[in-house]
C-alpha cells in the first residue's frame, strides 16, 4: 500500500513540475510543510535531477525550496494557534500527522526553546509538525520564521545533491529514505552535540577568566 502510494505520488510530483518548473517545485514544497503527506524525499532529488540535466540552477533550487518551506510553515503555526492542541492531536491523524510526533516536537520546544526549529527542521517526521507546537506555545514569529527557513536550508541542500549526483538514477532514492533519514538524524545530532559543548567551554572559559 505504501509503495503503491509512493509510486502515484512520485508520478504527480514529477508531472508538476515538469509541467510548471520552479512554480511547480515552489508549490509542492508550501504543500509539504503545510501539513499534507507531499514527501520533500521525492521533490527535491527530483529537482536535483532537473539540476543535472541542466533545466534548473542548484542555488535557485536551494533557496526556493527553504522559502517554500517557510510559507508552508507559517499555515501549520496559525493552526496551532487557532485550532490548539487538543484539536491538532484529535483531527491530526487524518492528515497523517502522528499524535506522538507533535507530543515529541512540543516536548523540545518547551526544554530547548525556539532554537529546536533550526535542528527539527532536518529531522524527518518532526520537520513538518513542529510548526504546530510553535503556534500552541506563541513562539515570536520572526524567530520561528528565521529559525524555519535557516533550518531548511541543509535539508534541502542535501536532497537536492542527491539527485544531482544520481543524475538519471534519482528515482531510486525511494528505495532508501529510511537510511537517508538515518544519515540526517546522526549529522544532525552531532552537530547539536559540537554546538552544546562548545557552548558549554565558552561558559566555562569565561567564567575561569
Amino acid at each position: 500500500m505504501i509503495s503503491y502510494f509512493l509510486e502515484y505520488i512520485s508520478n504527480i510530483i514529477t508531472d508538476v513540475m515538469k509541467q510548471m518548473g520552479y512554480l511547480g517545485l515552489f508549490i509542492l514544497m508550501i504543500l509539504e510543510s503545510a501539513l499534507l503527506p507531499v514527501p520533500s524525499e521525492i521533490i527535491m532529488p527530483f529537482a536535483g535531477y532537473l539540476v543535472y540535466l541542466g533545466h534548473f540552477d542548484f542555488t535557485l533550487v536551494v533557496i526556493l525550496s527553504s522559502l517554500a518551506n517557510l510559507v508552508g510553515s507559517w499555515f501549520g503555526y496559525l493552526i496551532g494557534i487557532k485550532i490548539g492542541r487538543k484539536l491538532v492531536l484529535k483531527y491530526g491523524k487524518y492528515l497523517l500527522i502522528r499524535k506522538e510526533h507533535v507530543e515529541l516536537a512540543e516536548k523540545w520546544m518547551k526544554k530547548h526553546g525556539s532554537k529546536v526549529i533550526l535542528a527539527s527542521r532536518n529531522m524527518p517526521a518532526i520537520r513538518t509538525v513542529i510548526p504546530l507546537p510553535s503556534g500552541i506555545l506563541r513562539v515570536n514569529f520572526l524567530k520561528f520564521s528565521i529559525y524555519t527557513f535557516i533550518g531548511s536550508i541543509p535539508w534541502n541542500f542535501f536532497l537536492t545533491y542527491i539527485g544531482y549526483i544520481l543524475g538519471e538514477k534519482w528515482y531510486e532514492i525511494k528505495n532508501y529514505t529510511q537510511i537517508i533519514d538515518l544519515i540526517l538524524i546522526i549529522i544532525i545530532t552531532i552537530i547539536i552535540i559540537f554546538l552544546i559543548v562548545k557552548y558549554k567551554y565558552k561558559l566555562t572559559f569565561k567564567r575561569n577568566f
